[in-house]
């Protein structure tokens, strides 16, 4: 979805929308901030306004990232939640605040997240870290508990971070580390991997996680489901 600029002038009502910006009138109670010298509407109102014009995914990875960055605590999600009811649209969406998770570290994780929750494996936990001796190996963007204290990770590559000389060599690395220590198993994907919307099946994240899964025998794959639409 392609943002629309919004912008809000005196007598807003009564001017027309031009060139791709779409006029309004501030809500009523609406707080702004100003960022780098323009006035915007603070976080909380901003989630508010936009959360009910997006679909679920972006919604949540926008909560997500909020959250994340410090721009709303867990409070002022529950507050952006409450200034939104009764807009236009937001109906379908009450279900989509309990998804956040600020531990997500990048939208696609937020997708992946959502993808396998919706296929009823929900990870266990997220940004999961790994010892060995003591040693920090690594952290692993989620992961699902396998028999034995053992541990199913799946790292989800974003191209823009991982594709870099340097950032392939650390991943390399700290790969050889988890696999090494005998208690993980490691799947990686990318974004082509998640489940596209829309589609009538899933995409090879799912796939393989539920493999994995199943294959491990002792592990029931969570009854979680998050799919609202």
């Amino acid at each position: 979805m392609d943002p629309v600029p919004e912008v809000t002038l005196p007598g807003a009502r009564a001017a027309r929308s031009r060139d791709g910006m779409h006029l309004r009138q501030f809500d009523d109670g609406m707080t702004v901030t100003n960022v780098e010298g323009r006035w915007v509407a603070t976080p909380d109102w901003a989630l508010a306004q936009a959360v009910p014009q997006m679909g679920r995914w972006r919604a949540v990875a926008a909560m997500d990232s909020s959250h994340r960055l410090g721009l709303v605590s867990a409070t002022g999600l529950e507050r952006a939640h409450d200034l939104a009811r009764g807009r236009r649209g937001v109906a379908r969406t009450h279900s989509w605040w309990a998804q956040s998770d600020p531990r997500a570290e990048s939208p696609l994780e937020t997708f992946a997240r959502l993808d396998c929750a919706d296929a009823g494996i929900a990870p266990d936990d997220l940004q999961v870290e790994v010892f060995e001796d003591g040693r920090l190996l690594g952290r692993g963007d989620l992961g699902w508990r396998l028999p034995n204290g053992r541990w199913l990770i799946a790292e989800l590559d974003g191209r823009d971070v991982h594709s870099e000389p340097a950032a392939l060599l650390r991943d390399r690395a700290r790969q050889n580390d988890l696999v090494g220590s005998g208690a993980v198993d490691l799947l990686r994907f990318t974004g082509r991997d998640v489940t596209p919307p829309g589609a009538s099946r899933p995409g090879r994240l799912v796939v393989d996680v539920h493999r994995h899964l199943r294959r491990t025998r002792r592990h029931s794959p969570s009854s979680t489901t998050w799919r609202t639409e």
